[in-house]
């Protein structure tokens, strides 16, 4: 099944946690910790998304607080858009888009990030890539596509005993993409 149809089907939780890893593994270019989101996390593993969602997304923001556009580059600027779209009274409408704006983003930032990919390879490749049609991926775009949808089906097929397993992807996406941040600011400094 294509990421698409992954998160046209997803439930509300399913589309709160797609959302949240995709931030999560965008978290080093924020200049977050790894333990930033960990009570988004928490609250979805509480109920869904109920309770204090907006309370703790608030929190975060805060934390992650930046000046946009003061010079940032693009895979930066997609990463605090992500945040900043996150609804603060989550209903399955308002998570379907936020997860599906996230999917594409985080997409964008890898296709950025990756010195593989050929630049060119713009936003009508991130609409076929998460349709299914993968062929020529770089590593680290396919990578992502592979934990978004990954996230997806833990959730589906697991409800919340999917989260921590879900958790666990977004970690190792998170780890991966920290090192690029780190190579790439490297060779740039």
């Amino acid at each position: 099944m294509s990421l698409v149809d992954l998160i046209a089907q997803a439930d509300e939780r399913g589309l709160a946690a797609s959302g949240l890893a995709c931030l999560d593994r965008c978290v080093p270019l924020l200049g977050g910790d790894d333990e930033i989101l960990r009570p988004l996390w928490a609250g979805l593993a509480e109920d869904a998304c109920a309770g204090d969602w907006g309370e703790r997304l608030e929190q975060v923001r805060g934390k992650l607080s930046g000046d946009e556009g003061s010079g940032e580059d693009q895979a930066v600027l997609l990463a605090r858009r992500m945040l900043a779209a996150a609804p603060a009274e989550p209903s399955a409408g308002e998570m379907r888009v936020w997860a599906d704006a996230c999917s594409v983003a985080a997409l964008q930032i890898h296709r950025i990030l990756d010195p593989l990919t050929d630049q060119k390879d713009g936003a009508s490749s991130i609409d076929a890539r998460r349709e299914g049609r993968t062929e020529g991926m770089s590593p680290l775009v396919a990578a992502e596509l592979r934990r978004q949808v990954s996230v997806l089906e833990l959730l589906a097929g697991h409800g919340e005993a999917g989260l921590r397993p879900a958790l666990a992807v977004s970690t190792e996406g998170r780890r991966v993409l920290r090192a690029v941040v780190s190579r790439r600011s490297r060779r740039r400094g």
